[in-house]
């Protein structure tokens, strides 16, 4: 968790003011909640004409929804246990809902964004680590203690490369844009026809991808190998879910053009026959997928599993 982020949303997903600031990720959940509320104080004070529902917050998991409780969250420290929705309740006069972040984003896109109309859809956000959200019935897959959805733990390559979560041979372990980074790195070292990480410079994400454009074989391979390995991650969640789209957020999705041949041709030759038309598309609301999605659970409170949201759908399935 980079940053910690703020926005004033009105009820058509319309983001009216928005702030942020870089998460002080190691300094505990005091100092984590007095930035959830110095920018919620930011958006507050922009000059929108609107009447404030509730506070709807995200976070990385995993955390227990139902009890509004914090587990063990890697990238934050002290918050194992942490009563997180009964300390930001303290802090607003507003009633506050509690979500996961990647679920909080499949909602946004659902309601408001690429996912608009559809019954059953995945949303998976692949950045610095890969998350997600399942919606499955019309209905928000939460699971037990509201916990679904951590697909980046599944495993996609037997006894592979260690995973933050400890595990080895995980999505998250291969996908995201930090291990897709990693990956160039380690081969570029020995690798002679190519301009990337030349005199020890590091080398991010774009940085392959902006080689590639320029013609760069090796970068070109890099992509192609980065498109299999999420055209693998996304056969394995449409053969479970069954959905209509896979939805694609998150920094990679800004390369989802140069990624999305490849992705959907491992799907095409690998996915079973009755699954293997299922399209990926990319998120419309962007790096505000969260957001929005957080602030429809303050819209309606007590979307549950059980209870059908109120927003208007008109429902549409793939042929």
């Amino acid at each position: 968790m980079t940053k910690v982020r703020a926005a004033l949303v009105g009820e058509q997903g319309t983001v009216f003011a928005q702030a942020d600031d870089r998460t002080d990720a190691a300094a505990g959940p005091e100092r984590v909640l007095d930035q959830i509320l110095h920018l919620a104080e930011q958006v507050l004070a922009a000059p929108a004409q609107l009447s404030v529902m509730g506070v709807g917050v995200s976070t990385p998991g995993p955390v227990d929804t139902i009890a509004g409780v914090a587990s063990d969250v890697p990238t934050l420290a002290g918050f194992a246990g942490f009563p997180l929705k009964a300390e930001l309740q303290k802090r607003f006069a507003y009633p506050v809902s509690l979500e996961n972040d990647g679920i909080a984003a499949a909602i946004g896109e659902w309601q408001f964004g690429a996912g608009r109309g559809y019954d059953n859809l995945i949303f998976v956000t692949v950045s610095t680590g890969i998350g997600g959200g399942i919606i499955t019935d019309g209905r928000v897959l939460r699971g037990r203690k509201g916990m679904a959805g951590h697909i980046g733990h599944m495993s996609i390559m037997p006894n592979g490369e260690l995973c933050p979560c400890g595990n080895r041979g995980c999505f998250e372990a291969y996908g995201p844009g930090t291990a897709f980074a990693l990956r160039a790195c380690t081969r570029a070292l020995s690798c002679t026809e190519t301009a990337l990480g030349r005199n020890g410079v590091e080398i991010h994400s774009r940085d392959v991808f902006a080689a590639a454009r320029k013609g760069d074989a090796f970068a070109n391979k890099l992509i192609e190998e980065e498109a299999e390995v999420l055209g693998r991650g996304f056969t394995s969640l449409i053969h479970i879910f069954s959905p209509d789209i896979v939805v694609m957020g998150g920094g990679l999705s800004h390369e989802f053009d140069r990624l999305y041949p490849g992705i959907q041709d491992y799907i095409a030759r690998w996915a079973m026959p009755a699954f293997n038309n299922v399209q990926v598309i990319r998120a419309a609301l962007g790096q505000n997928s969260g957001l929005v999605g957080a602030a429809a659970l303050a819209f309606l409170a007590e979307m549950r599993p059980e209870t059908r949201p109120a927003f208007s759908q008109t429902s549409k399935s793939r042929t």
